[in-house]
């Protein structure tokens, strides 16, 4: 099976709580004998060690009356997706009406289809960190100089798919090698990472960290059977100080935390929304996308989760609810509060992407495998407009002051009007643009998936033609 089909199919067809040798057991069980009792237990474990809450004070009041503010506020932290509650909005950004390839490099060499790192520029500017699917990050001027590059031990399997999240001369990532990285910006050297066992044996970690009041929020994936658990994560030592592994279904989003609600968000492979209070991180509620059965009605994991209502996508959190993509071709908004459905969209086909949220307004950007965009008024999902973008959109949509930023399968990305759809423009690149675009001093920063041959055949040998690459744009004048 290619690795295209086998990520559509999704790696938890195994029986749930089966392992190799036909023993049954709970994931808690597994996690809590898999060699973590020297650092942390998941919930439940004996060995579990007090936690101390985050001080949401910081994040948790009204927006102010002159705009939007992502949260957490300050001049020194940046995140995917730019904040807590996941908006990709960046307002005070505009969009040229032209533009041009000023630099790009090459950084993406793995067939994996999962969306692609997201540049993300320091809170200055100064430095773009850019984490490649060979599990190198590139440290980059805004001009194209290379700073520094660090390999890591994400090299070994897939590399990197999350985006770093920034606290002052931190970055911080996961990677497909089931461990956590804190890097010092200036200078590339690497502060700290984590340790399989410190993780229960994870296999991967796809999510975003969320950061806040020293902590750092992510989810890791596990097999065997398929399963995942949402972490809490000293950013100073590494050391993990709390964990839940009631998700199955390997999940990828990355979690959004809304201060204001006191809710935790994030979904899974097995078509649930999960969510905890928070800062307490008591299970709330859950909700199952598809109903009782996926749109193809295949049974996995022994019935706990069906194929076809898969949430790959970050849930972001806005006006009390949850904005949720699903591979049943349903966009819905849930109340954050008990997690009932408010209203849901028909988009006819799987939606995996990272909505972006323009607050002030009530508008959420949706992309999806019907290789369109649409926006959706946020209280009632009536559509706005919907525009086509040529191919499959499974990346992040960015929100700007004037237009919607998207890449598609199509090997473009797009700029969109973002009252009309109308496109402004796009550009052309080389392989399938599946990472966020972003806006920073006037420059525009995305990267790409490489180019293969025989990738869908499994009669022949896969071939890189050429490396996915991350770009900088700049006005054409």
């Amino acid at each position: 099976m290619s690795e295209e089909a086998a990520d559509r199919r999704d790696p938890a067809a195994d029986r749930a709580g089966e392992t190799a040798d036909g023993l049954q057991f709970s994931r808690r069980q597994l996690l809590c004998t898999a060699g973590t009792a020297g650092t942390i237990g998941l919930a439940g474990c004996a060995d579990r060690p007090s936690r101390t809450y985050p001080d949401c004070s910081a994040v948790a009041g009204d927006i102010p009356s002159e705009g939007y503010v992502p949260l957490p506020a300050g001049d020194d932290i940046s995140m995917f997706r730019r904040g807590l509650r996941r908006y990709g909005y960046y307002p005070d950004e505009t969009v040229p009406s032209s533009v041009r390839v000023d630099w790009s490099t090459p950084v993406n060499r793995i067939g994996h289809t999962a969306a692609k790192s997201t540049p993300r520029p320091t809170p200055d500017g100064e430095t773009i960190l850019v984490a490649g699917d060979t599990g190198t990050i590139h440290a980059i001027t805004p001009t194209g100089e290379t700073r520094w590059t660090l390999e890591t031990g994400a090299g070994r399997s897939l590399g990197f798919h999350s985006t770093p999240a920034i606290v002052g001369d931190t970055a911080y990532i996961g990677g497909y090698d089931g461990e956590c990285y804190a890097v010092d910006i200036p200078s590339g050297d690497l502060i700290w990472q984590t340790r399989l066992r410190e993780f229960g044996g994870a296999i991967a970690i796809g999510s975003s960290p969320a950061y806040i009041d020293g902590n750092l929020y992510l989810v890791a994936e596990y097999k065997n059977p398929a399963k995942g658990a949402l972490w809490e994560i000293d950013a100073e030592t590494g050391t993990p100080t709390w964990s839940d592994d009631r998700i199955w279904g390997m999940p990828h989003p990355s979690p959004a935390i809304d201060c204001e609600a006191g809710k935790l968000v994030t979904g899974s492979n097995d078509g649930v929304v999960y969510c905890w209070e928070f800062p307490s991180l008591e299970f709330a509620w859950s909700f199952q996308a598809g109903g009782e059965s996926g749109p193809d009605g295949k049974p996995m994991a022994s019935g706990r989760f069906n194929l076809g209502a898969q949430i790959k996508g970050t849930i972001p959190v806005y006006d009390g609810a949850a904005f949720v993509g699903s591979w049943d071709g349903r966009f819905y908004r849930l109340d954050l509060e008990d997690g009932s459905e408010e209203w849901s969209f028909d988009t006819g086909d799987v939606v995996m992407s990272n909505p972006a949220i323009d607050p002030e307004q009530g508008i959420v950007y949706v992309g999806g495998d019907d290789h369109h965009v649409r926006a959706l008024d946020t209280a009632t999902g009536d559509e706005l407009w919907s525009a086509p973008v040529g191919g499959r959109v499974i990346g992040s949509i960015t929100a700007t002051a004037d237009t919607i930023l998207v890449g598609s399968y199509d090997t473009h990305l797009y700029a969109l009007d973002r009252t009309t759809g109308e496109r402004r423009w796009r550009i052309g690149n080389r392989g399938h643009v599946t990472s966020g675009a972003i806006p920073h001093d006037g420059r525009l920063y995305y990267a790409e998936r490489g180019v293969f041959e025989n990738y869908y055949d499994e009669d022949e040998e896969t071939v890189l033609e050429q490396p996915g690459r991350a770009y900088c744009l700049v006005p054409d004048e």
